[in-house]
């Protein structure tokens, strides 16, 4: 028995009676690096990559912020008229039902992507994504074709939550896939500034229309309008997945060229995209990437997503007001959200997702008590407080995520751990809080759903691996330049023989 250990001396006749065995303890403990197993990115194209993914990621919460920014006014168009409360609940309810199918779409394109490229299956992503949101802002409203309207509104945002299954998955693979090791944190934190560019831009969108529009304008065509600009945005979007290129770790992985130890213990594999494998294989890892995206997207969605809602319907503000103060503290998360990710990259991404997890844990009661104190500067304080606390997670999670999982099974893996828990957590987000709200009479229930949310979050931090500056697993490293290269070849100690 005590051959068969790696960590111990081997004798021989061991080595004899077990030389696959032992081969694989070999590349574990001193894998053979060459020179043409190391990737050396191509500045220009990385540039290329995080602008397709990142703009694919900002239309996708342009369309999701568009819904929830206007959940009051598309609760009077497509619902039966009545109770405020019916209607918004309804409206929250066709909000969360495109999360429902999240999982279906990242068990159906993630494996595709790892089976076909990443590439070919983004684009397909944004196509459906595009019409999805263009055929929302075309229906008819419930006065002019009844039952119909909240039927083919719940049938379009099936379309978008579906095609958003395969999205995030596969963008942050494709940025973590191209990025240099040294510098994914930050190229990874562009994913986000676009998730905060299309929250900027469905916000700024809708605060226009509606201090320009009356209501009766806004109920009747004025909502149209921030879904039409889905459809160009689409093509934008198309356009500039198209034009690149697969990433070089799947282009080395289906080249058969991957000669690093962590891509030898997976070379028995033979059918990639396998979910049967994925959840047999990678419980651990799809367990710990769940709780970590449950708490990520419920501060998120909490933050992002339902607070003007909750700052018009529980406090009685103005829409325009709440989404001007939440405008505001967007904008300064896009300004320092770069900076946080190459903090990651130089610290290590646990302290980074470790500090927004604490942050939520500990300042989220007192930043609502300070927003329900009201006015603008105790407002803006108290969304700054949470608003810092996310952007340590929004700077960080897209480089953290895709290095839990080996390239052959990155993509389905990270599409099913993140829609699963999105699914379950995040989409519902507005519609819990605005239940737990209704049933307890309390306006702090935000805070204390926020603050759940962070205890299994920093309980999940703490049980992952730092990756920062790290190869991905089943890829080979990933340099920026041949002086670097050379370099980690030579660093490595030769090869010792039994």
């Amino acid at each position: 028995m005590a051959a068969t250990d790696p960590h111990r001396a081997a004798d021989p006749a061991a080595v004899r009676r077990h030389p696959t065995l032992f081969r694989a303890i070999r590349q574990r403990r001193n894998p053979r690096l060459r020179r043409s197993d190391i990737t050396i990115t191509d500045d220009q194209a990385v540039k290329r990559a995080v602008k397709a993914a990142s703009l694919g990621n900002a239309m996708e919460w342009f369309d999701f912020g568009i819904y929830s920014y206007l959940a009051v006014t598309l609760g009077h168009v497509f619902f039966p008229s009545g109770n405020d409360t019916t209607q918004l609940l309804s409206s929250f309810a066709t909000f969360a039902v495109a999360f429902l199918v999240r999982p279906l779409g990242g068990m159906f394109f993630g494996p595709m992507g790892d089976r076909i490229g990443r590439k070919k299956v983004l684009a397909l992503t944004m196509i459906l994504m595009a019409v999805g949101t263009f055929a929302i802002g075309v229906i008819p409203s419930h006065d002019s074709i009844g039952l119909w309207a909240p039927v083919l509104l719940i049938f379009f945002r099936l379309v978008q939550g579906f095609s958003t299954g395969g999205e995030y998955g596969g963008a942050s693979t494709f940025i973590a896939e191209y990025a240099p090791d040294k510098r994914r944190g930050y190229f990874g934190s562009f994913l986000e500034f676009g998730t905060l560019a299309g929250y900027v831009g469905a916000a700024g969108l809708v605060t226009a229309l509606t201090a320009v529009l009356d209501p009766a304008r806004m109920d009747a065509w004025g909502w149209r309008i921030p879904f039409l600009v889905a459809g160009p945005l689409g093509l934008v979007g198309l356009y500039l997945r198209l034009r690149l290129d697969e990433t070089p770790a799947f282009q080395k992985l289906e080249g058969g060229t991957v000669h690093t130890s962590e891509a030898a213990d997976h070379v028995e594999t033979t059918t990639k995209g396998d979910l049967a494998r994925i959840f047999r294989q990678y419980w651990p890892s799809l367990i710990l990437c769940v709780c970590l995206v449950g708490a990520y997207n419920i501060t998120d969605y909490m933050l992002l997503s339902y607070m003007p809602t909750y700052l018009s319907d529980e406090l009685g503000y103005s829409e325009t007001h709440g989404l001007l103060v939440l405008l505001a503290v967007m904008v300064l998360l896009m300004l320092i959200i770069n900076q946080v990710g190459r903090l990651s990259d130089r610290f290590g991404r646990k302290p980074l997702l470790m500090s927004g997890m604490l942050g939520f844990l500990l300042l989220s009661l007192p930043a609502f008590l300070l927003i329900r104190r009201g006015g603008v500067p105790a407002i803006t304080a108290g969304m700054l407080m949470l608003g810092l606390s996310l952007v340590c997670m929004l700077g960080t999670m897209s480089a953290a995520l895709p290095a839990l999982f080996p390239t052959p099974v990155r993509y389905g893996s990270l599409s099913v751990g993140y829609n699963l828990s999105a699914s379950l957590f995040g989409g519902t987000t507005p519609l819990v809080i605005t239940a737990l709200i209704s049933w307890s009479g309390s306006n702090l229930m935000p805070a204390f759903y926020a603050m759940a949310a962070a205890l299994v979050g920093a309980i999940a931090v703490a049980c992952m691996e730092e990756t920062a500056q790290q190869p991905l697993a089943g890829s080979p490293p990933s340099v920026e330049t041949h002086e670097e290269a050379a370099e980690l070849v030579a660093s490595r100690a030769p090869e010792p023989k039994f």
